[in-house]
């Protein structure tokens, strides 16, 4: 995908990843021929929607920074904005609470609420950083890591893992409200397999615009 290009009002953009079983009569080798093609295929249909197949951990190695130890948000990673954490986590699990209507993914009924993890904390703020500093947008890091290898890499064993990426919202209902309206990405805030969530908020100066990174996994 194209850089984004430094604007005073930049355009929002959103796009989702998920990482997960599109066969479950796969055989084991089957599986890995399947999660190699779908890297570059895709399995769920065209569009802003990239599902790729995989049952396990991709295997740590990209140059991706390492878990933090705390679970506290340092400034450049929420916006400045107060109470993130909570307010985020809050937003997260009042829409999972009620069923929702995700588009052509269909409807999804009310799920369980996640839990924050400093791990996928680390892999989101990260991947955050790295599209500020080299002025890109895409699940893809500069490096070439994806989703899976930056969450590997941070430590967590996942087995289901998503991300959902947006720039130019300006606070967190804003943003969580854009990923709700887009099908894919509001499948995966209800994908009821997840149990653990962070998401990242890092401030382009160059345009003022806020980068956002949710990722959602659940651990092998």
């Amino acid at each position: 995908m194209k850089s984004i290009e430094p604007t005073t009002r930049p355009a929002i953009r959103l796009r989702p990843a998920m990482i997960r079983i599109c066969n479950k009569h796969l055989s084991l080798p089957a599986i890995a021929t399947a999660l190699l093609a779908a890297l570059l295929t895709g399995c769920g249909g065209g569009g802003a929607d990239e599902n790729v197949a995989a049952t396990s951990p991709a295997s740590p190695g990209s140059t991706v920074a390492p878990a933090q130890t705390a679970s506290v948000i340092v400034a450049s990673e929420r916006c400045g904005i107060d109470s993130y954490q909570e307010a985020m986590l809050a937003e997260i699990n009042r829409r999972r609470a009620s069923a929702q209507t995700c588009g052509s993914r269909g409807s999804f009924p009310a799920t369980t609420a996640l839990t924050w993890n400093s791990q996928l904390l680390a892999a989101a703020a990260g991947h955050a950083k790295d599209m500020v500093a080299k002025n890109f947008f895409s699940h893809t890091g500069s490096s070439g890591s994806s989703v899976a290898d930056r969450v590997s890499a941070a430590g967590y064993a996942w087995s289901t893992v998503a991300e959902n990426i947006a720039a130019g919202q300006p606070s967190i209902t804003r943003v969580v409200d854009a990923w709700m309206s887009s099908d894919g990405h509001c499948a995966n805030l209800m994908n009821a397999t997840v149990r653990d969530v962070a998401v990242a908020c890092v401030v382009n100066t160059a345009n003022q615009s806020n980068y956002w990174v949710m990722n959602l996994a659940k651990t092998r």
